[in-house]
């Protein structure tokens, strides 16, 4: 897009300044001022795209190391045609590849979230660095004055011996100069053309034997080079001259070092060039607090809260405002200084920035379309060397628009048809208003006239938006109100400034009917708005009120849901590991089944094997479920005891209560040889004869009257051992008894260790510890129960 007169109307020219000095280096101005306005898609996105990428980056990982970017394409063309560099050059080369190194290490470090940086990332994987070269260039090069004693070892021989001959000449002179201080002019040691000198007497210049280099001014000193120190001044030259050529030799052989690598370097320079002017775009972001916005390709525009980016933030009302989708023509009426010219100012600067690749000063989610030319007639463009009017300056370029502007351009117009007869300049606006709508060209159009405002109200296509005017303070509020008309307030105005009403009235009156009324209706719009607004304003209010206690609830019962699955899930691991051991007691009853069938009746082992495969049956069935649920009761029992016979309604399953439920309100349940804790709303007490028989104290009392206080399970595995002394435990414990004996033997002490381990797992053991010495020692190990 090359439509230079907006670009300037609209000042995108200063944004473009702007932009240049955050660039550190001229190469990062050149691409500024060498990119265009993009009417690609596809560009526009890629270039809003590494601006994105910039933004990030700097915002995780601060400014990025950007100094010594020069231009070096000279020295590396003097470089392929064999040439050698200077100190400067070199050192110029040094900087190039120490920036190269450094901006290559600052992008390709991750950051915390580890989010990729496409663009940025691709270029920097194709910068060169030699940090060999970095350092053997800094080893050599002090300054562009200065090459270092470390650049080779002659050239430090060479300087310590020109020290030395120094040293030897001056010595020679102090002495020549204290012997013969009454011939001389000063007793001092000077320079003339490169060679030690004293200054004598122009009287007394035969009576120094040497040879003159120079004369004062006045002719009345000799600057004469004793004889004494001619040879050792022309050794002095000598050593001088080998330390130019030793200086050449090494700059030659640093050339050709960096000439290796002409290619590699010449090809960073637009690799960092690009990047300066995209880190610039990214800091003209930060400074402006822009936002990267959307781009369309169906030329409609939508901008949230957008400021002029030349305007302080502080000093500027943000803007909304909309085009191109119900409507392709928007004119906008208010007061003078109320903001329509900045709002058109800003509508078109900122899809020029979009187009350029910069973020815009407006809120997250603000749309720009592309366009393919941008026009604009805004501010007096009366041209005094054409000796044209405003209305004529105006007309030209409208004329110049209406010949080039097509469906795929954005046109602004201010003050349309201002300037001349007002009856006249109200036609021709509506007539190139229709114009623009005819073409679908997008168009904003700022005015005074009452007959636009009807226009916009009776034309499909056509959107009228006013810039808003408080009346009671007689100031611009600079809001951009869309779909409303703005309302004449001369009148008002004019009232609050002290105008007589007489005079107001007689005006009114010297208006047209019509006029009075459209006025009337502007004014009830007006009202009707302000109405509205409040409400909206209230609404507002009470639906964030009510986003924030739904997401309270919604939180609260996210939190009840996963303490459910929480209980739930806990629920089924205790049944589990229940069914579990009540298999593996079980199976050691179906062994000791097995081992007595041999013993008994034909009848009653039949009756044996049919209990044995029906508690096998059972247990399979109960492994087999997925999901124990444990489910509360309509009656659950109240005031639980110890000792009472209840009912678990999901497992139809009787058990006697051993303790009172706990804070959880979970209660320890015996059912036939399972021990389980139940919820108290999932347990129903049973009041029968046949319960209480079989009620705690029973158990224990039965228990009491078999229980023995230790067991021997030496030989057994661990396996086989843990089934009985699980039960043996359980028994004990249900019996009273305060402490028991495991005899396990010593052996190699597995399974000593296997059953300790296990013990420590066991809610209702106290502590265990070897039996004493003379009791069996570290063979027998002494439970005691809590």
């Amino acid at each position: 897009m090359k439509e230079l007169r907006a670009i300037k109307t609209l000042e995108f020219d200063k944004i473009l300044e702007n932009l240049k000095t955050k660039c550190e280096s001229d190469l990062g101005r050149e691409v500024a001022d060498s990119t265009d306005i993009s009417i690609s898609e596809t560009e526009i996105n890629n270039r809003l795209k590494e601006t994105d990428e910039a933004v990030d980056i700097i915002d995780k990982k601060g400014t990025p190391p950007l100094f010594g970017i020069h231009d070096i394409k000279e020295a590396t063309a003097r470089l392929d045609l064999g040439g050698t560099l200077g100190a400067r050059s070199l050192l110029n080369v040094a900087d190039f590849l120490r920036v190269s190194r450094l901006l290559k290490k600052y992008i390709e470090e991750e950051d915390d979230e580890g989010k990729s940086h496409e663009i940025i990332e691709d270029m920097a994987s194709l910068l060169f660095t030699s940090k060999q070269i970095e350092d053997r260039i800094s080893e050599c090069i002090i300054s562009e004055e200065e090459i270092s004693d470390s650049a080779s070892p002659k050239l430090r021989q060479i300087r310590r011996n020109i020290f030395v001959k120094n040293k030897q000449i001056r010595e020679k002179l102090d002495s020549i100069v204290n012997s013969g201080s009454k011939y001389l002019q000063d007793n001092i040691v000077t320079m003339r053309e490169g060679r030690y000198v004293i200054p004598v007497k122009s009287e007394n210049k035969n009576k120094i034997k040497g040879l003159v280099h120079d004369m004062s001014a006045t002719g009345q000193t000799a600057y004469i080079e004793p004889i004494a120190v001619v040879n050792l001044n022309n050794e002095l030259k000598t050593l001088e001259i080998e330390e130019r050529e030793e200086i050449e030799r090494i700059l030659a052989e640093l050339s050709a070092y960096v000439a290796d690598y002409s290619l590699q370097i010449k090809g960073n320079q637009d690799i960092l060039s690009r990047l300066d002017f995209i880190f610039a775009k990214a800091k003209l972001a930060f400074e402006m607090e822009a936002t990267k916005p959307k781009i369309n390709n169906d030329l409609s525009l939508k901008l949230y809260k957008a400021r002029h980016p030349l305007l302080k933030k502080n000093e500027v009302v943000p803007i909304d405002i909309s085009l191109g989708k119900e409507f392709t023509s928007l004119i906008i009426t208010g007061p003078n200084t109320g903001g329509k010219t900045v709002t058109l100012k800003t509508v078109g600067l900122l899809n020029i920035m979009a187009q350029y690749g910069l973020f815009i000063p407006a809120e997250e989610g603000s749309q720009v379309g592309i366009f393919d030319k941008i026009f604009s007639d805004i501010g007096d463009e009366q041209s005094i060397e054409q000796s044209l009017s405003t209305f004529s300056s105006h007309m030209v370029n409208i004329v110049n628009i209406l010949e080039n502007a097509d469906e795929r351009s954005l046109v602004l117009f201010d003050e349309l048809g201002a300037g001349t007869d007002p009856t006249e300049g109200a036609a021709l606006a509506r007539s190139i208003m229709d114009f623009m709508l005819e073409r679908k060209i997008r168009c904003i159009s700022t005015t005074h006239y009452n007959q636009l405002k009807t226009y916009a109200l009776t034309t499909e296509g056509v959107q009228n938006a006013s810039m808003e005017f408080d009346v009671d303070t007689l100031r611009p509020t600079y809001r951009l109100i869309i779909g409303i008309p703005g309302k004449s307030n001369a009148f008002l105005i004019s009232k609050r400034l002290g105008l007589r009403d007489d005079i107001i009235e007689d005006a009114k009156k010297q208006m047209s009917q019509d006029s009075i009324e459209f006025e009337k209706v502007l004014e009830n719009i007006e009202k009707d708005r302000w109405e509205i607004e409040k409400h909206r304003s209230e609404a507002e209010l009470y639906k964030i009120d009510l986003e924030k206690q739904n997401k309270r609830l919604e939180e609260e019962l996210a939190s009840m849901k996963e303490k459910r699955e929480d209980i739930l899930e806990k629920a089924r691991r205790e049944a589990r590991q229940i069914i579990n051991r009540a298999k593996e007691e079980s199976e050691l009853a179906l062994s000791e089944i097995k081992d007595v069938v041999s013993e008994v009746s034909k009848d009653q082992a039949r009756r044996l094997q049919e209990s044995q495969d029906l508690i096998r049956e059972n247990l399979n069935k109960a492994s087999k479920k997925d999901k124990i649920l444990i489910e509360a009761v309509k009656n659950p029992a109240e005031n639980i005891k110890p000792g009472e016979t209840v009912m678990i309604a999901s497992l139809n399953a009787k058990g006697t209560v051993l303790e009172l439920p706990d804070s959880n309100g979970d209660v320890l349940v015996q059912a036939g040889m399972m021990k389980m804790k139940v919820k108290k709303e999932a347990i129903i007490r049973i009041d029968d004869e046949e319960s209480s028989k079989s009620s705690t104290k029973n158990i224990i009392k039965h228990k009491s009257r078999t229980a023995t206080t230790e067991i021997d399970v030496r030989g057994r595995n661990f396996d086989d051992a843990k089934v009985e002394v699980d039960k043996f435990l359980d028994d004990s414990y249900l019996s009273g008894l305060k402490s028991v004996r495991i005899i396990h033997g010593k052996g190699t002490m597995v399974l000593r260790e296997k059953l300790r381990a296990d013990f420590k797992k066991n809610k209702y053991i106290k502590s265990f510890d070897d039996a004493s010495y003379n009791e069996g020692g570290n063979g027998v190990t002494v439970v005691t129960f809590k």
